[in-house]
């Protein structure tokens, strides 16, 4: 597998990733873009995809830098800033600008919506979780920060997560998944049996809410 452009890691390490300090709703931080990266890596090599590694890389790093400014759009503001950012035209050509732009909105691919070449479904499927533990976490986290004007309470949270991740990995849920390695395949199979079983959903959500101390949080969660 290719090495990642020296210069144009470093650019990424130093300007891009220390944007994602303040960029952490519902795991949407360093942590995630540094997985997603790796992800990408064990994609290419389980399916053996010929693909320009640099583009892989710069696409995975931005794909959710616009989330701070809004959630709900974040794909193309992520896009839009990727865009904006004149020093990668000192790595890539227009046609791949273009490219990569393209990808960093299609991350979020699913069922109604294809993404429109092999660098969108990579990061796509590398943005989809393996971790059970981790997407309960990020799902509390993200509904408790979504619904807060509501005040909500941690019972109210969970049913916000659980409506949320049956519609996206229960059966015929709209997660997009192009390239199901493994990994994905042994997560996907334990989701849906935990969503199958709401008591014992809510009982593992509950488990992560105490552990977080979110009933403690009353700025916004009771």
């Amino acid at each position: 597998m290719k090495e990642i452009n020296k210069e144009l890691k470093e650019y990424i390490a130093l300007h891009i990733f220390e944007q994602y300090d303040i960029n952490n709703m519902g795991g949407h931080g360093l942590d995630h873009i540094k997985t997603v990266i790796e992800r990408c890596f064990e994609i290419i090599k389980a399916f053996d995809l010929d693909v320009d590694m640099d583009m892989v890389y710069t696409i995975a790093a931005y794909h959710d830098i616009g989330y701070r400014q809004d959630p709900d759009r974040h794909e193309e503001v992520s896009s839009e800033m990727f865009r904006k950012d004149q020093n990668m035209r000192r790595f890539f050509t227009d046609e791949q600008i273009d490219v990569i732009a393209e990808a960093i909105v299609d991350h979020r691919a699913s069922l109604e919506y294809e993404a429109r070449s092999i660098y969108g479904k990579i990061v796509s499927s590398a943005d989809r979780e393996t971790s059970v533990r981790n997407m309960l976490e990020r799902s509390i986290l993200y509904q408790a920060d979504k619904h807060s004007s509501e005040n909500p309470s941690v019972q109210q949270v969970i049913e916000y997560s659980y409506k949320k991740l049956s519609s996206k990995y229960g059966k015929g849920g709209y997660a997009k998944m192009y390239y199901p390695d493994q990994k994905y395949i042994d997560y996907l199979d334990t989701m849906q049996e935990l969503l199958e079983n709401k008591e014992k959903f809510v009982e593992a959500e509950k488990a992560i809410a105490t552990e977080l101390k979110l009933g403690d949080k009353s700025e916004y969660i009771h």
